[in-house]
């Protein structure tokens, strides 16, 4: 009988003052205590007493880090922010030395070559191999000089990682357009315009004001009938932490990426590897650079010229229907909207009232409860950062094995998009078992003006993406958090389980279920609904493209060695892929921050790269039916419950019976093959 870890954050008690003396305090123990597990281990190194007691001193470490990090991220202030900062230069720091630490490598080298490991589990092999791995690109072989260069190299990119992130928070709340006048508001939905009302109310404003807020700025971008505000939304937008636009020079990322390019190049080849490309790509699914490079190419050989006739016939609609003699980027999704509805007679402004975040959610819990066996329930929430937010527990025969959070809506100081993050990992140690904890966060329209908060159909994508993350996190059956959930997973391999249930907001079962009309409480209607599905792939040859060029462009800025340019390289890739020609003023790397202050550096490919593993694991389900419990299983089994603990390329073909294939890629996503 197991002892139940109930080992959650306290969030209201983190105190920004003491962020940083907390970090220093549990660094030094921890210092001391790698130095007395190499003497303790040295001479008879042995699972426990080298390796779980590495693992335990990471446990304890994030349990302090992930609260921390995450406030940075959803409730941002100046002092937090200073704290954060400082306390991850320090962190850096410390995993540097540990992971230069040749005295420890040596030991778990010497581990790896004992009598012993060949009775080692699966998952205690990788760990040992996936640790002798991280020792060597993190150049425990180097001497004392370069070593010391590559650890500078790599505190000095966490700096300049979170400083991009915060010009470029800074340059999205520095713009707003105070609007008084409704008609220069018309065509965007009155939910949005409500929330448009609350913002200038806070600010003691009349009227409306708009931001650059995702929210916001998605639903003026498609429905603003006024074209002027659009596109000065949209020069707002994609020079946002640049030399140029409404704040240009404020909040200015140029030195930042140009030092991020060659301090990441530097660092690559000081451990042997002649890119950062290549460095980035080692651990991942992908075998080199250059695979990736004919992946990439090759899908834009088959996209492109079905994204030409998109934006053809895109350019004639906007024409003869909109009188737009000239389609620019500010219009795109103005178009498309408009295209869409005349096409399919199907529209955001259609969908929304059917999509009521409540009962979207729960819908999605059950579509998951179905799927895996498990049930999802709210739970009174112990410690919050956020009133918005919310709190569930997941159990299976009434045992409750994991929790999350959801921080649905945006606000101020609130990092834009959506994410999942580990607050806790599964780790079970003799007899006690620590529950995974999730956090969910996404930015979609508050509620506003006593209406519940609405949904795009988009939207609903997005929070079922995210919680195919969180489901990865949290059924997994691992007992080591260091192979447990998300944790070590190849990064080109991360987006499975999110992108697959992305697959069941178009299935009409699983709409019907998720869908009720905030007011009638009708479900959506068969022919709005079959109209939905019928207009999933509308301009999806442009969508691919779309990607495609954000991949190319993060994987030829990071093959380079020198001369980086990333102005040149974005302007050189948009005229190979034919789409609407550049402005000068447009510096969405500037902007780009999953490269340059997330973890997709040289790996945003792997959004595509996971998105032939998820549509080809979800042909499964087709082929053999969508409510197969054997199905279900088998996914649950082979891809949600082994973490990291097999490598994905054997996680995958366990499940397939066979090595992925693009073919149901491309079929999913209506470009012809």
């Amino acid at each position: 009988m197991r002892t139940t870890i109930h080992n959650l954050p306290d969030h209201q008690a983190i105190d920004a003052a003491e962020v940083v003396p907390s970090i220093t305090e549990i660094i030094a123990s921890h210092d001391a205590a790698v130095d007395l597990i190499v003497e303790t281990a040295e001479s008879d190194p042995t699972w426990d007493n080298l390796m779980m007691a590495l693992e335990s001193l990471e446990v304890e470490l994030n349990d302090v880090w992930a609260p921390i990090s995450h406030l940075n991220a959803v409730v941002n202030n100046d002092e937090l922010r200073e704290a954060h900062d400082s306390a991850v230069q320090k962190l850096t720091e410390h995993s540097t030395r540990l992971s230069q630490s040749r005295p420890l490598y040596e030991i778990v080298k010497k581990l790896s070559e004992s009598d012993g490991v060949d009775a080692f589990s699966a998952a205690q092999q990788k760990m040992i191999d996936d640790s002798l791995r991280n020792f060597r690109r993190n150049g425990v072989a180097l001497d004392e000089d370069d070593r010391e260069q590559f650890k500078n190299l790599r505190q000095r990119l966490t700096v300049l990682s979170s400083t991009f992130s915060n010009n470029l928070l800074d340059a999205t709340d520095a713009w707003s357009k105070h609007i008084r006048d409704i008609d220069e508001l018309n065509g965007i939905p009155e939910p949005n315009l409500a929330v448009a009302r609350a913002a200038a109310e806070r600010r003691d404003l009349d009227g409306y004001l708009l931001t650059l807020d995702m929210a916001c700025y998605a639903s003026s971008m498609m429905h603003c009938e006024n074209r002027s505000l659009r596109e000065e939304m949209y020069r707002a937008y994609v020079t946002r932490g640049s030399d140029v636009g409404p704040s240009g020079g404020e909040f200015d990322n140029s030195d930042v990426i140009d030092e991020i390019l060659v301090n990441r190049t530097k660092m690559a080849r000081l451990v042997g590897f002649d890119s950062y490309a290549e460095y980035s790509i080692d651990p991942k699914m992908a075998s080199s650079a250059g695979e990736v490079k004919s992946f990439l190419e090759g899908l834009l050989t088959k996209a492109l010229p079905q994204a030409q006739e998109e934006l053809e016939r895109m350019r004639v609609f906007a024409r003869d229907e909109l009188a737009l003699d000239l389609l620019e980027p500010w219009d795109l999704n103005f178009v498309a909207e408009r295209m869409r509805k005349s096409l399919y007679d199907v529209s955001d402004t259609q969908l929304k009232p059917y999509f009521p975040i409540d009962h979207v959610v729960d819908g999605m819990f059950r579509v998951v409860e179905r799927l895996f066996d498990v049930e999802i329930s709210s739970a009174e929430p112990p410690s919050v950062w956020h009133t918005d937010v919310r709190y569930y527990e997941i159990a299976r025969n009434n045992e409750i094995i994991a929790r999350f959070y959801l921080d649905a809506f945006a606000r101020e100081k609130k990092r834009s998009g959506a994410w999942m993050a580990d607050c806790r990992s599964r780790r079970a140690v003799g007899n006690e078992l620590t529950l995974p904890v999730a956090y969910l966060t996404c930015n979609f329209t508050p509620p506003a003006d006593r209406n519940p908060s609405l949904l795009t159909h988009s939207e609903v994508v997005t929070l079922f993406h995210e919680f195919g993350h969180g489901l990865h996190h949290m059924l997994t059956k691992q007992p080591y958090a260091t192979v447990s959930g998300i944790n070590g997973v190849e990064w080109d391999a991360v987006e499975l389980p999110s992108q697959f249930m992305e697959n069941w907001c178009w299935q009409a079962d699983s709409l019907r279920q998720i869908s009720k009309h905030f007011e009638t409480g009708e479900s959506l209607p068969a022919e709005l609904l079959n109209q939905l599905i019928e207009a999933k792939n509308f301009n999806s040859g442009m969508a691919m493209v779309r990607q495609l060029e954000f991949g190319l462009l993060d994987l030829i800025l990071h093959m380079a060695t020198e001369d980086f340019d990333p102005l040149d390289t974005m302007r050189e890739i948009r005229t190979r892929t034919g789409m609407l020609p550049n402005k000068d003023y447009d510096r969405f790397p500037w902007g780009f921050a999953h490269i340059f202050a997330g973890g997709y550096a040289a790996g945003y490919y792997s959004y595509l790269w996971a998105e032939v593993l998820s549509a080809d694991a979800f042909a499964a389900f087709e082929e053999e039916g969508l409510d197969n419990r054997e199905t279900s299983a088998r996914y649950l089994h082979e891809i949600l419950e082994v973490g990291s603990s097999v490598k994905a390329r054997e996680m995958f073909a366990s499940f397939r019976g066979r090595p992925p294939q693009n073919d149901a890629l491309l079929r999913h996503s209506g470009i012809r093959n």
